[in-house]
């Protein structure tokens, strides 16, 4: 058989890890060219990982939680299905034959077998040459299974790592026909999942098998241990042969790790958690940030807002404050370019864009990320709605594809969701400024001369110094928030 490798691409631009996240096919399952096996977490989002070919998964070389370098083989497939055979070890003096699987109840001796020569390989016929060895590991362990009446194993049983054993040059047979009787055989198992059945306590022996082959799937694992539950009786480790070396370390849920003490808990700092951190600490200790505030009157948005809502025109759109906020953020650039630009640090340029890429800071399970909606500049009151509402549903679901986090110019992170007032957010790396939109709240306020309850919020604006002096700055937050307060000015400063 030919055993084909898949590695573990880079999936964004300059990636050196991806975290596998979660396996969507086992061994012995058939894939097709462009079918999703995996879906990992890179540094910038989640992604699916087609396999670029056919055949049958073969092993998968690390399990789910495993961060893995780009350029690592995470998955191996047999090409060439069907062509699996169980190949029998002979001695080192003895000349090795090519077989072809027997009809049930005949021996393999009764087949033709020729002598390979010198310079030639064993060939199945239809198959070609195998590029890869077939041959059984033998097993050291007193309960293995045992080769019988000297027959080969039927070549149409895939062949499982440390199936069955090999003695005096004979194969031994398939799972499914390993002797009734054998009742001391090991249960057949990757080591990954005999690592997970050690982790829950459960007895491998004591477990139903539903995988090809008799092969004990983790589901199998899962269940035996559901099933252990509800009696509240915990059944003893099985007592086995350490495993073959996994080279990803086992799946170890975070609360083990407190249950030593029971009075910490370590999580490991990785995929978007772990550049975040990176890029924020680079952030702000090569971007010299400055952040000014404004506090001011938002009823007539939040009465705009409302009438939009009623507005059978944008039924169906998510109207909010933070689509307004937006709107003018755009319209304020527009009155002050010079603050949507980049630093150029090895040209020593500013550079201006002529373009805005607003990124929306979201909240995810697996951390903060920052996609953008790519030429905002350009979009009307309803695409932005639409662009907005999409962006943060696929943040939401971990679907942000890296190129949705590229290239952003400035960005709005809207902490008021939490009740927070303000605060002094960190600049995006590569970005000019950040908007943080404080809580809307009722609070005494002097109207036309009179104390009233009125919407009122908090903005913070974090730039870069050395793009956006204090004037231009404080012109521009300026502008952002007399667009909100008299929101008419969406339309006559537009």
């Amino acid at each position: 058989m030919t055993i084909r490798e898949f590695k573990m691409p880079d999936v964004g631009e300059g990636l050196t890890e991806a975290e596998i996240l979660k396996w969507f096919v086992q061994p012995g399952d058939t894939v097709t060219d462009g079918q999703v096996v995996c879906e990992v977490e890179t540094a910038k989002a989640a992604v699916e990982l087609p396999i670029p070919f056919d055949g049958v998964v073969h092993a998968l070389l690390f399990e789910e939680g495993t961060t893995v370098d780009v350029g690592q083989v995470i998955i191996s497939v047999q090409t060439d299905a069907g062509a699996a055979t169980a190949e029998a070890e002979a001695p080192a003096a003895a000349p090795v034959a090519a077989s072809v699987a027997a009809p049930a109840g005949v021996p393999a001796a009764e087949e033709p077998a020729e002598p390979a020569a010198a310079a030639r390989q064993p060939v199945l016929v239809g198959y070609g040459v195998s590029q890869a060895s077939t041959k059984r590991r033998p097993r050291k362990a007193a309960g293995d299974v045992v080769a019988q009446n000297g027959t080969a194993a039927p070549a149409a049983v895939p062949a499982q790592p440390a199936a069955a054993a090999t003695q005096n040059g004979t194969a031994a047979p398939a799972a499914g026909s390993a002797g009734a009787g054998s009742g001391a055989a090991r249960a057949l198992a990757k080591p990954p999942v005999r690592k997970l059945a050690k982790d829950l306590g459960i007895d491998l022996a004591t477990v139903v098998p539903t995988g090809d082959g008799g092969v004990v799937t983790r589901e199998d694992v899962h269940a035996a241990a559901a099933a252990a539950i509800a009696p509240q009786v915990a059944a003893p480790v099985a007592a086995a042969p350490a495993p073959a070396p996994v080279r990803a370390p086992a799946e170890v849920p975070v609360q083990a790790a407190a249950a030593a003490t029971g009075r910490e808990t370590r999580i490991p700092v990785k995929g978007v958690r772990k550049v975040t951190a990176q890029a924020m600490v680079g952030s702000a200790f090569t971007a010299p940030h400055v952040t000014e505030f404004i506090t001011f009157d938002v009823t007539r948005t939040m009465k705009l807002v409302q009438e939009l809502k009623d507005d059978p025109d944008l039924a169906g759109l998510r109207i909010n404050p933070l689509l307004l906020i937006a709107k003018a953020v755009l319209v304020a650039i527009r009155r002050n370019p010079d603050v949507n630009a980049s630093w150029d640090e090895a040209a020593q340029e500013i550079v201006l864009k002529h373009y805005v890429n607003l990124g929306i800071a979201a909240a995810t399970p697996r951390g903060l990320i920052v996609p953008n909606i790519k030429d905002a500049h350009a979009k009307t009151l309803r695409e932005l709605s639409e662009s907005l509402s999409g962006l943060v549903a696929t943040a939401r679901d971990g679907k942000t594809s890296p190129s949705d986090m590229q290239n952003g110019t400035i960005t709005l992170t809207n902490v008021g969701v939490f009740g927070v007032d303000t605060g002094t957010p960190i600049l995006n790396p590569g970005e000019s400024a950040i908007l943080a939109i404080g809580a809307i709240k009722l609070q005494p306020w002097v109207h036309k001369g009179k104390v009233k309850p009125r919407h009122v919020t908090t903005l913070a604006l974090s730039f870069d110094h050395r793009l956006i002096d204090g004037e231009l700055g404080s012109r521009f937050l300026a502008d952002i928030a007399a667009v909100l307060e008299h929101p008419r000015r969406l339309v006559t400063w537009a």
